[in-house]
């Protein structure tokens, strides 16, 4: 064979080669697009950058004490002892995960005297905290809800609700909810929205502290809003991020929950022991199916099982192991209720401080809806134009739509904030 013969076929070659070359020079993923900033990672950004000595940090959902520093419960420090003292392996949780720590988890959230629990009609796992658990939630309605495959959820809600259940192929509509008037709750605007929902449909409730607005319906308000939504046939959702750290009272919290339950609804529910066990890191979380019946409870934790083995296999254990020393110890249970209580007292206590030191100051607006909200976020009212300048003139850091987290604000910084708000608003 002559060299021309193989020049044709090793031009080939090398065309196929340059050609694959260039192929593989393209980016695969060039047309991905920069995603939007969190709004939270943000303002934190901006804060650390300011070196005014007095800038606040209002944007942080995470409990501080009254020194602006996080604090690690004592019955989590004790519990989290004794988890050392036993050696525990690190071996892998079962797929629905602690045994001791779900049950004790439900047990805190629908109380001791549920008759659903007793008859054991509930499929109850563990999760990757709150967002786990509403995003196996989300993944299991997705798969086997057989109704109006839309999620109403209140406006404002929790920013990541929207996405968790996009995500699974659901659709998300809107109820109204927050009223921006009044800094309160539009219960009229609730009521009427809700009884337009589609039979069938699945509503998102916020159990106890409304994220981000602080606004909670009365007990009354909760047994209208059963009943109407018994009359509609909608399934509720509830999310219980707060159970405790709202009012300080853990049953008190739960109430909403109950009256459903007392009302013969079925259900889901979201729990988390971030806030309310500062477990953040721990992502300690449990997700609920209250069924008709045990036969039913079983068959539906077994297809969770299958979404979960799949998701991520199991959860976590430490974060796990300490609630479950704690809510099963009687001792260090106790413990906990006074810490859970601590946490709740202080942000009352700011609360009340903060309106009164604007009253003080002779701000012609009012300010109720400070102490009327509870929980962790206060909707204050304030403008985009507000926050730009708090940031601008006073360091003071905060979401645009005026929501600011109560666990930033301290008997040392309240003074300030409040003459910053009114300089602001008058």
């Amino acid at each position: 064979m002559s060299v021309k013969t193989l020049l044709p076929a090793n031009k080939g070659m090398l065309g196929s080669a340059v050609s694959l070359s260039t192929r593989r020079a393209k980016s695969w993923f060039a047309g991905v697009q920069m995603g939007p900033p969190d709004a939270i990672l943000g303002v934190t950004e901006a804060f650390k950058r300011d070196t005014n000595p007095k800038k606040i940090n209002l944007g942080v959902g995470a409990y501080r004490d009254d020194d602006g520093k996080p604090w690690v419960l004592p019955s989590v420090r004790k519990a989290e002892e004794r988890i050392l003292n036993k050696k525990l392996d690190k071996e892998y949780a079962t797929i629905i995960g602690i045994p001791d720590f779900y049950n004790k988890a439900i047990e805190l959230a629908l109380g001791k005297d549920s008759q659903r629990l007793k008859e054991k009609h509930n499929a109850t796992t563990q999760a990757i905290s709150g967002t786990g658990a509403l995003r196996v939630g989300a993944a299991f309605l997705s798969k086997f809800w057989e109704g109006n495959r839309e999620v109403y959820v209140p406006t404002p809600t929790w920013g990541n609700h929207t996405p968790i259940f996009e995500h699974s192929g659901l659709t998300v509509k809107k109820y109204r909810y927050y009223d921006s008037k009044t800094c309160g709750l539009d219960f009229k605007g609730c009521l009427e929205d809700i009884s337009k929902i589609p039979e069938n449909s699945i509503v998102l409730l916020h159990a106890c502290a409304h994220n981000p607005t602080g606004v909670d319906p009365t007990k009354e308000q909760w047994r209208e809003l059963s009943q109407v939504i018994k009359k509609k046939n909608l399934y509720p959702y509830f999310d219980m991020a707060y159970q405790g750290f709202a009012s300080g009272d853990v049953d008190h919290d739960a109430q909403a929950i109950r009256i459903f339950e007392a009302d013969g609804h079925q259900y889901c529910l979201s729990q988390s022991f971030a806030k309310n066990m500062g477990l953040y890191g721990e992502r300690a979380g449990v997700y609920s199916v209250i069924c008709a019946s045990k036969e039913e409870a079983d068959r539906v934790i077994s297809q969770i099982k299958i979404l979960i083995r799949a998701l991520y296999s199991n959860p976590p254990v430490h974060g796990a192991r300490i609630v479950a020393e704690i809510l099963n110890d009687k001792d260090l249970h106790s413990i906990w209720l006074k810490d859970v209580k601590c946490m709740a007292e202080r942000i009352i206590n700011v609360r009340a401080q903060l309106k009164q030191n604007l009253i003080d100051l002779g701000s012609s607006r009012s300010w109720d809806h400070i102490t009327n909200q509870i929980g962790m976020f206060c909707y204050t009212g304030m403008t985009a134009d507000h926050v730009a300048r708090l940031s601008k003139e006073f360091s003071i850091y905060l979401t645009k739509d005026g929501r600011i987290s109560m666990a930033g604000v301290t008997s040392k910084n309240v003074g300030y904030l409040a003459q910053a708000m009114h300089e602001v608003t008058k």
